[in-house]
């Protein structure tokens, strides 16, 4: 206080001596050195207020790190701490998610380390947004000053309203860079869906019929998806209780099913289809909305779809026993001819059941065919063909064998239709007395007991698999079959002699194959092997060691129908002698199945000569796809399968080449109603 009195003291002489100097000096100080002396406090004020928050701040963050860390370490092992720490400063670049909603608040999600060709579209925008979110988070470091604006100045007012305009400047641009890379995505992946197959996913759905790509039956596929969707919900109201929208589901299943019938291609629709298409689209829609449950859905599906699977099988099953039934049951047209011819044979008189030039029949410098057979209309159709496309018929001679029912109607047959200036001759199977068990292994195994019960006992267990139902064939009980195997007894004065089945048709000479050089081998046939089908081990077993050890698994399969034998060589290589050795070793069908093709392939395995393909063109029993202009090169063709021609399965185009060969305006014909 002394002090301040004294200067006080001191300046009150100055002022007093200096007189008018004083007002002035006042006036300077007050203007100019006390508003720059206030800003300049202010500032380190606010500078050292600052710095003493952000020490506390760090210190606080500081001191909850610790905290956080020593509860983690208690929990974790230091090997899972480092992973997660390793794991932690791998993670990718961060994009902003926020924005889409007009929201500025630190919304953050990671994106992998993986990114795909598209990602690098958006990488811009997500480099920006980090950046923003380390603008954001300094702001929010001096959030306690920019709270309070009640003492800024308007300098200060002017720089945050510019932040803040900064800001919501940057936050734009973020949302529209994002933007644009959501429709670069979007493309992208509407580019890649137009790549992938509209086969697999389908050009409709159950809801609603898609214009795009119609086809043929693209409504009555909608009509069966619609069909398949009500029944499954009819099943799911039932079980949920909701009798109104089950009643509703079965009438329009009704409606439906009526409106679909048989129909296979939209044409076969009605003119209310469409309309029932739409009243079934709007109750599924019901349906869905009520009843919808993926679980519940799904197992009815997979339910639907397991009792189809046994349908389809047991129809195949069905199927297959009906389709062999049909093709070894003789037609009743032809069943009537047979019986017709038979009683005018045994009308005639014993000199007219003679054929002419039975001389020829002996006579080995004659071109000689062996037919076999219990059908008299095709083996009309084989011996007329022959005829027809011979250059020379009076060289040639048939001879037939049949069984005791067709005897006499063979005989008449060709008794009232001779073959031009052909030798033609007609024999019983049950007249070759050396034909006998004790000679023939086939006719002993036919009377054991083990083979009938294989043939006629109903309840077998293998009577069910539907792979033995073609073996149980009735044709491979008669000896008509394995004839074949003994043709050097039937015709011991010739030398050779062409092998015809009855369900051929010939369309060019055939001399030919009898200049044929067989080279030293006793059979010449064409082979049916491709690259990977009908060779050795589609017919035999090649598990058992008899056969694995004599035989080629990829050996090349011949077919029997058109077959030239030497039957010179037959007798020096004891043919029939191997026949009679391999089928002692099968009778309990363990070397192959019942049939005459597998053991011919083994009797003549080596002694077989390859004829070229277009003498003999075989498919058109079971193949609908044979080439017309292979078969039309043919000089055989040859029905081999369940589909015959004299059948009603047979397939219509295949047809006319055999049904050529027949005289549908003979009276017998007639009579029995056979007709093309």
């Amino acid at each position: 206080m002394a002090l301040k009195r004294g200067l006080s003291g001191v300046g009150v002489q100055r002022n007093r001596s200096s007189g008018s100097r004083l007002p002035i000096a006042i006036l300077v100080f007050f203007s100019v050195l006390a508003p720059l002396g206030f800003f300049v406090g202010r500032g380190l004020y606010i500078s050292d207020q600052n710095s003493i928050q952000s020490d506390s701040s760090k210190q606080n963050v500081d001191w909850r790190e610790r905290l956080a860390l020593q509860s983690i370490k208690s929990l974790l092992t230091k090997e899972v701490i480092d992973v997660v720490t390793s794991s932690t400063a791998d993670l990718g670049p961060l994009s902003l998610d926020s924005f889409r909603k007009g929201n500025l608040s630190a919304s953050w999600k990671v994106i992998g380390v993986e990114t795909s060709v598209e990602d690098n579209a958006t990488s811009q925008s997500n480099q920006k947004a980090t950046d923003f979110k380390q603008e954001t988070s300094q702001v929010k470091e001096g959030k306690v000053l920019d709270d309070d604006h009640s003492h800024d100045t308007p300098a200060k007012t002017l720089r945050r309203q510019l932040r803040e305009k900064r800001r919501e400047k940057r936050a734009a641009e973020l949302v529209q860079q994002d933007a644009e890379a959501t429709v670069k995505l979007e493309n992208a992946a509407i580019e890649r869906s137009k790549a992938v197959d509209s086969a697999v996913l389908g050009k409709y759905n159950i809801w609603r019929k898609e214009n795009e790509n119609d086809n043929s039956d693209s409504t009555v596929r909608l009509m069966r998806d619609q069909i398949i969707m009500a029944k499954v919900y009819v099943s799911i109201a039932k079980m949920k209780n909701k009798l109104e929208l089950l009643q509703e589901l079965l009438i329009r299943l009704k409606e439906s099913q009526r409106a679909l019938g048989e129909s296979t291609a939209d044409a076969d629709l009605p003119h209310s289809a469409s309309e029932k298409i739409k009243a079934m689209g709007q109750v599924l829609s019901k349906a869905r909305e009520q009843l919808y449950d993926c679980k519940l859905v799904t197992g009815k599906l997979r339910a639907m779809l397991q009792t189809a699977e046994e349908q389809v099988r047991s129809l195949k099953k069905q199927s297959t026993f009906l389709s062999q039934l049909a093709a070894k049951t003789i037609p009743n047209a032809i069943h009537c001819l047979s019986m017709r011819l038979t009683i005018e044979y045994y009308l005639l008189p014993l000199e007219k059941r003679k054929f002419p030039r039975s001389e020829y029949l002996e006579n080995p410098n004659l071109y000689h065919y062996a037919l076999f057979s219990d059908n008299v209309l095709a083996a009309s159709v084989v011996v007329n063909s022959t005829i027809m496309n011979a250059k020379d018929p009076s060289k040639h001679v048939f001879h037939l064998v049949t069984d005791k029912l067709n005897f006499g109607a063979m005989n008449m047959w060709f008794l009232l239709n001779p073959p031009g200036k052909a030798a033609i001759h007609v024999e019983n199977v049950d007249e070759f007395k050396w034909l006998n068990s004790s000679y023939c292994p086939v006719l002993r195994q036919l009377e054991t007991s083990a083979m009938k019960e294989y043939y006629f006992k109903a309840d077998h267990p293998t009577t069910s698999g539907s792979s033995n139902l073609k073996y149980r064939n009735p044709k491979y009980l008669s000896m008509l079959n394995h004839l074949r195997f003994y043709l050097p007894q039937v015709y011991p004065k010739l030398d050779k002699i062409l092998f015809l089945d009855d369900d051929i048709v010939v369309q060019k000479d055939l001399t030919g194959l009898w200049s044929v050089d067989l080279r030293g081998k006793v059979n010449g046939a064409v082979e049916t092997c491709g690259e990977s089908f009908h060779r050795f081990d589609k017919y035999l077993n090649f598990s058992n060691p008899h056969i694995s050890r004599n035989f080629d698994p990829n050996a090349c399969g011949w077919a029997y129908g058109m077959n030239i034998f030497d039957l010179k060589e037959w007798k020096k290589k004891d043919i029939t002698g191997i026949y009679h050795k391999w089928q002692n070793m099968n009778e309990d069908r363990v070397l192959w199945k019942l049939g005459t093709l597998p053991p011919g392939l083994i009797t003549f395995y080596g002694l077989t000569h390859p004829l070229e393909k277009s003498w003999h063109v075989l498919g058109l029993g079971y193949n609908p796809s044979v080439d017309r202009r292979e078969i039309d090169r043919a000089a055989v063709i040859h029905y081999n399968g369940n589909m015959k021609p004299w059948l009603e399965l047979a397939m219509t185009k295949y047809r006319p080449y055999w049904g050529k060969y027949i005289k549908y305006d003979h009276p017998y014909l007639r009579s029995c109603n056979l007709s093309e």
